[in-house]
Order: C-alpha cells, then sequence, then structure tokens
C-alpha cells in the first residue's frame, strides 16, 4: 500500500527557496540586461539649454558663508539623478540585488558576449579594480594599468573620478577600454558642469573631496547636505572635521586590514596620515571615494545650518547640535551614554 505523501514544514521551506532563487535570479538577470540602473544619469531634457549647464553653488569660502537656495533639491531630480530620494538601507537593497546580478551565471545568462559593471557611489579605486577585475578576468597587471589611466588623467588624484554608474562592454574588454569609458563619463557628468567660475569658489579637488566625505558619512540627499553644511562651519573656524570615515580609509590604505572600510576603533584617531581628520584642521588632501552627482552637489550647496557635531541612530536618524554640550546630551539620550 501505497504512502500518501504529506507536506512538511521542510518540504515547505525548500519550495520556497527555490521559488526565491528563481525570482532573483529572473530579477537579477533583468537588472544586467536592462539599460536603467540606480545608478544612471540622464541627460538634460534639453540639450541646447545652457540654463542648466554648471552646478549650482551656494557656499562662498571666502566670505564664509552659505546662502541657502531653496531649488538645489527640484534641480537634482529635473536634471542629474534618478535617485535622490533613496537612503541608504533602500540603496544597499539595490545593491545587493545589484551585486547578485554581477555573479558570472547571470551575466552569463543575460549576454554571452558583454558585461555589466557597476561603480558604486562611495567605492574606492581599489574595489572598483576589484569588482571589474573579477568579472571581465583581470590579472593585477591589468587592474593596475586601469587604475593608473584613470588616475592620471587630469586632475591627477587617485580617488574621486570613477564616476558611478552602469558600463556595459564586451567580455573581452581591456583595461584601456575601461579607463577611457569610465574618463568620458566623469568628463561628460561632472568637468563639463564644473566651469571656471564654480572652480574660482570652490576648487574641484575640494569639492570632490567633500563629496566623497558625504558618500561615506550621509544617510540620503537631504543628509548630504546638512552634513556638507556642518562640514564647511568647520571649514570656516579652522575646527577638525573629525570624520570617522576618513579613519577608515587612513587605515585601510596601510593594507593591514582586510576590509576597505574598517570599522573604527578609538586608537584610529592617533594615526599618522593626512587623511586624520582627527588631528588635521583641513580637508584630507585628496577624495577618499568616487562620489555620485548628488553628493557633488551637496558639496556645493550645503544646508544652512549652526550645527558643528552631528550623529546618527541605529535607524539612520540625524542628530546635530552647535555646542559639544549639546552635542553629548543628545547622546545620553539617544544610547543611553556620551562623552
Amino acid at each position: 500500500m501505497m504512502r500518501k505523501f504529506r507536506p512538511t514544514v521542510t518540504h515547505g521551506l525548500i519550495v520556497v527557496t527555490g521559488l526565491v532563487c528563481i525570482v532573483l535570479m529572473v530579477f537579477s538577470v533583468f537588472l544586467v540586461s536592462s539599460n536603467k540602473s540606480a545608478y544612471s544619469y540622464p541627460t538634460p531634457k534639453d540639450p541646447n539649454s545652457t540654463e542648466f549647464e554648471r552646478f549650482p553653488v551656494s557656499v562662498n569660502p571666502i566670505k564664509k558663508e552659505i546662502v541657502d537656495d531653496p531649488l538645489i533639491d527640484w534641480y537634482v531630480r529635473q536634471h542629474l539623478s534618478l535617485d535622490v530620494d533613496a537612503n541608504r538601507h533602500q540603496r544597499k537593497f539595490k545593491r545587493v540585488i545589484s551585486e547578485l546580478a554581477n555573479l558570472a551565471v547571470f551575466q552569463q545568462l543575460a549576454s554571452p558576449i558583454s558585461r555589466t559593471l557597476v561603480i558604486y557611489p562611495g567605492e574606492r579605486r581599489e574595489e572598483v579594480a576589484s569588482n571589474f577585475g573579477d568579472i571581465l578576468r583581470w590579472d593585477e597587471t591589468q587592474r593596475e594599468t586601469f587604475l593608473s589611466l584613470v588616475s592620471n588623467e587630469s586632475p591627477i588624484i587617485a580617488d574621486g573620478k570613477f564616476f558611478p554608474g552602469r558600463y556595459i562592454v564586451p567580455k573581452s574588454a581591456s583595461p584601456e577600454t575601461l579607463a577611457e569609458l569610465v574618463t568620458a563619463e566623469f568628463s561628460s557628468e561632472v568637468l563639463s558642469r564644473y566651469d571656471k567660475t564654480i572652480e574660482s569658489v570652490v576648487p574641484l579637488t575640494d569639492a570632490l573631496t567633500i563629496a566623497s566625505l558625504l558618500e561615506r558619512e550621509a544617510f540620503d540627499f537631504n543628509d548630504m547636505r546638512v552634513i556638507s553644511g556642518i562640514i564647511w562651519n568647520r571649514l570656516f573656524i579652522s575646527m577638525p572635521l573629525q570624520l570617522d570615515a576618513t579613519l577608515q580609509y587612513a587605515r585601510a590604505s596601510e593594507g593591514t586590514d582586510d576590509k576597505w572600510w574598517p570599522k573604527v576603533v578609538p586608537a584610529d584617531k592617533y594615526i599618522d596620515s593626512p587623511f586624520n581628520t582627527y588631528q588635521e584642521t583641513n580637508l584630507p588632501p585628496a577624495p577618499i571615494a568616487n562620489p555620485s552627482i548628488e553628493s557633488i552637489v551637496a558639496a556645493l550647496n550645503p544646508r544652512e545650518t549652526n550645527c558643528l557635531f552631528y550623529f546618527h541612530d541605529q535607524d539612520g536618524a540625524f542628530y546635530c547640535s552647535p555646542t559639544y554640550e549639546g552635542h553629548v546630551e543628545l547622546l545620553k539620550q539617544v544610547y543611553g551614554q556620551g562623552r
């Protein structure tokens, strides 16, 4: 007598897991083969218009003042970014899906002749080379060639010019090809909007450096603009920026960590590095990561604020204070302790 099959919890989990895998595979292949991306940027609606060719600027470092422009948020939505309203949690989810799509099996399913490469906002140059190299099967020499070619284009800085976005290339694409594509995208999206008038107010390297800090410190675009205001406030009074992201960059650059953005510990505040903003009073000498359009706009257009101190809670909520005493009090209210 045959036993009647009775589904169990284990069988249900197997079915659900299988369905989830199928959905993820289909979605990943779609993402790889799609022409749209969370990290793609549209061209202005009217390419003949000169009204919005340049980045807006509402900070004046010489006068040490910020003039808040209410049109900045509108400007970004209309002319620059597809993802301005997404917070860090939403972007992390999209990144997980996008990274899943970059697995060799999905790339091959999407196209046997091309590969989709993604540069994420806030990545170091080494992360970009690692992702590109793994997908295109470059050796170490090819990865270094790619990095060198991009970094040695004007302006000559190591990080900050690997423009975030999706790059669809032949699976045999060379480092030279990718360097040309990435450099052209940076030129089109950033240099073309950064003319001499802006350069005379905020040098490009400074803007890219502040933007890179915002990529690592902020939670969303509004967050970027407020933190930008705090960074500028500190620069105006020659106060150390004291940003943990710069400690992460300095420590990882020593080559002793297996992560590019290691968890900060108190001892890191004494690292001997020009990127240690707990020791130095100026901006870091160069960007610490590759910024998006949003963060560049935020660097040039900070929110006017009297705050000098800030932190986020575990859910990403933002708190700031004009005094250290107020900062400590907020920390006690949120975390039960502060110093």
